[in-house]
């Protein structure tokens, strides 16, 4: 467990612990599985900074710091992988070429439109969910759900495409029901926090967060389809994009 953390901690954050001396797959699927906690932290890091200084500046200034923090915390790999991902399925090239052209170490316009939407949704939905008195628990809400799409997307009914680093390395190491679990455990939460504002809240963060999981593995799927895999530039992708819409989700509604 102590490695599969450490693990965990060295690759989804910046967090500069001692990386484990040797990395098996029982390791690795512990690292994954371990994801949606590593999420809790950053997540509740990233809503101390929206809380602090929405309370001392404004909301637009406090969402944007957030959504930074989160980008520092995680080195920004997952929007280096979003964009990435983005580049290689709409470039509609076979797989190997995709790969290659995810592999560049450029980025494409697509790829810089989508990171650029991508924020922009994640800023404005966050914006929505602070002026509705709901701003931090959504941000944690959001991150948790991304990192349960990190642990479903390394499962053993998933495969690691070719020649990919990060993917081959976690891809199948995770037992199917962990990320049920870990889904249905999520979901619970939102809708119990939720319904410290009622039952329309409790049913406003249950969907949020089912919303982000499916488009999460449609995405996912759609890459493994296109990609021969997932690479550990789909996982990044994933991650943004869950954010994104469980963001959106909890912004509706008054």
């Amino acid at each position: 467990m102590r490695d599969g953390l450490r693990l965990a901690l060295t690759t989804l954050t910046v967090a500069r612990v001692r990386s484990p001396r040797q990395i098996d797959r029982r390791t690795a699927g512990t690292a994954m599985s371990l994801a949606p906690l590593v999420g809790l932290g950053l997540g509740l890091v990233a809503a101390g900074v929206l809380s602090a200084v929405a309370a001392l500046a404004t909301a637009p200034l406090a969402g944007v710091l957030a959504i930074g923090t989160l980008a520092a915390l995680t080195r920004g790999l997952h929007l280096d992988g979003l964009s990435d991902t983005v580049d290689g399925l709409g470039s509609y090239l076979p797989a190997e070429q995709a790969r290659r052209v995810m592999k560049q170490p450029d980025v494409g316009a697509l790829g810089m439109v989508a990171v650029v939407l991508v924020l922009a949704v994640q800023v404005t939905a966050l914006l929505a969910c602070v002026e509705h008195g709901r701003g931090p628990a959504a941000l944690v809400l959001a991150v948790v759900a991304a990192r349960v799409t990190v642990t479903a997307g390394c499962t053993r009914s998933t495969p690691a495409a070719a020649g990919s680093g990060l993917g081959a390395s976690v891809a199948g190491t995770v037992p199917p029901p962990v990320p049920v679990i870990l889904a249905v455990v999520t979901v619970a939460a939102g809708a119990a926090y939720g319904l410290l504002d009622g039952p329309g809240a409790a049913v406003r963060a249950a969907l949020a967060v089912t919303a982000g999981l499916l488009v999460a593995r449609v995405l996912r799927r759609h890459a493994v389809r296109r990609l021969g895999g997932v690479t550990g530039d789909v996982l990044g992708a994933l991650v943004e994009v869950t954010t994104a819409v469980v963001l959106v989700g909890m912004a509706l509604g008054s």
